[in-house]
């Protein structure tokens, strides 16, 4: 169950509307998490992780606690891109030698 920023009442997780006192409600408080806070996963947070790894590890290393999912995401998409780096520096080192 989600409650309303304004009033504090408990009301319905997709309500875009409270009940109680009828002030509209922000995105944040609609989502499925309990602390208010959007934390999908999405892809592409994978991606970023993947194209620039650094700010991949720290997008992990800030949300970890906070926004588990996107950290997974964003932590899984610059392991896969600093291996993927290692071995094309590695093949690249190979055939200038």
């Amino acid at each position: 169950m989600a409650f309303c920023v304004h009033c504090g009442q408990e009301m319905d997780d997709h309500a875009q509307f409270c009940p109680h006192c009828g002030k509209q409600q922000t995105k944040a408080t609609t989502s499925s998490s309990s602390s208010g806070v959007y934390d999908d996963g999405n892809f592409g947070w994978s991606v970023l992780g993947f194209c620039i790894p650094i700010v991949g590890l720290i997008l992990y290393l800030v949300w970890k606690d906070e926004k588990p999912n996107n950290a997974h995401a964003a932590g899984t998409g610059a392991l896969i891109g600093f291996i993927l780096g290692l071995i094309v520096g590695g093949f690249r080192l190979a055939l200038f030698m």
